[in-house]
């Protein structure tokens, strides 16, 4: 079995920052690609971050404040989140396309619980 765990979500005041980490674990041949999406109350789920084979991804609301990257020989992720505004709280989730290491003609798709991130004053 494969699991995501996040953690380092909190409440922050606007400005201030937070990192957000994720581990990858159990039977893992490989992790494809990894990255982090979030949901607000009352909205669909939006990708935040994400990196492939060392190309990152951003939305556009948060280029220049966050930053994506990964740690490979721990199958980890992280999300540095710099000048957090009210608009960024949501639960945020991290998602991973991984090969088994004993099912390698198959890429799977697996998300984290969540954690939540709160901005407000």
């Amino acid at each position: 079995q494969v699991q995501l765990v996040e953690s380092g979500g909190g409440l922050v005041e606007p400005g201030e920052s937070l990192r957000l980490s994720c581990d990858a674990s159990g039977s893992i041949f490989s992790v494809n690609a990894m990255g982090w999406y979030r949901q607000a109350p009352g909205k669909q789920r939006e990708l935040v971050a994400s990196m492939t084979s060392g190309k990152t991804n951003y939305a556009d609301s948060v280029k220049g404040r966050f930053a994506i990257s990964r740690d490979n020989a721990k199958n980890t992720v992280y999300l540095q989140m710099n000048s957090l505004k009210p608009e960024d709280t949501a639960v945020y989730y991290c998602h991973a396309l991984i090969t088994k290491a004993h099912s390698m003609d198959v890429t799977y798709s697996y998300w984290g619980r969540g954690t939540q991130v709160t901005v407000s004053s």
